[in-house]
């Protein structure tokens, strides 16, 4: 993070340019036994693509609203950035029937029909797979995504005082955003370099923030883990070795 940096997507461009190599987002599912892990490069390119389809293929424009219907996992954080970078708003767990347009992980499919704008359904499947049939009303972001570009330029810059979060009742513009990122941080004691291990749904500000914006903000990194309560014992401690975990969020 830099003095300059205004919203999210800045605060990835800074990571991006300061080292793309070193990991930014470490996801775990123990329900699964899935483990990925996206360097700052890697996932900036999942950035830039989901970008283009959004602006591109899906036709938002700064200030629609996306309902993100979506747990906590490696792609709903490339949405939030993705959602910073075109300069519509992320309403997380918002009303499909109030959003110009909704993402949808597989066990929410029903309340995405609701939207009457553009529907993309995420499959959250081991290594970004695609549903074995597309649902019915939606479009397959496994199947959309990797023809998209590589390279992203918004139609019109991102204003950093306009709306780029809702959640939980909360909503932020991406200024206030980043510079809560940065208190948060603070408060954790993330520094560059830093590894936080979260298991905190994506469905609260205190969440998102320890789940991808403080650690971005503070040139750190994210071991994500969902159904982390399946490890069996001492399994945590392992992954804190494992990952040379710094700090956790619980």
């Amino acid at each position: 993070m830099n003095a300059n940096d205004r919203t999210p997507a800045d605060l990835l461009r800074s990571a991006l340019a300061a080292d793309p190599a070193r990991p930014l987002v470490t996801y775990y599912d123990d329900a699964t036994g899935e483990r990925v892990e996206l360097s700052v490069a890697t996932f900036a390119n999942w950035v830039a693509k989901t970008s283009n389809l959004l602006q591109g293929e899906l036709s938002a424009e700064p200030g629609d609203r996306v309902a993100l219907l979506l747990p906590a996992h490696w792609q709903t954080a490339v949405w939030l950035l993705a959602c910073s970078s075109v300069g519509v708003v992320a309403d997380v767990g918002g009303d499909p029937a109030a959003a110009d347009l909704v993402v949808s992980g597989p066990d929410t499919l029903e309340a995405g029909r609701a939207c009457s704008g553009e529907r993309v359904a995420l499959a959250l499947r081991p290594l970004g797979g695609r549903f074995p049939e597309a649902p019915a009303g939606f479009a397959d972001y496994a199947v959309e995504v990797p023809s998209q570009g590589d390279r992203f330029a918004p139609y019109a810059p991102v204003d950093p005082d306009e709306p780029a979060l809702a959640v939980g009742g909360l909503e932020l513009t991406g200024a206030e955003l980043v510079a809560r990122a940065g208190a948060d941080a603070a408060e954790l004691g993330l520094a560059p370099g830093s590894r936080l291990l979260s298991d905190r749904p994506y469905d609260t500000w205190d969440g998102l923030s320890a789940g991808l914006y403080a650690p971005l903000a503070a040139g750190g990194s994210v071991v994500l883990c969902r159904h982390l309560d399946r490890l069996g014992e001492g399994g945590l401690e392992k992954r804190l070795e494992s990952e040379r975990v710094t700090a956790t969020a619980r």
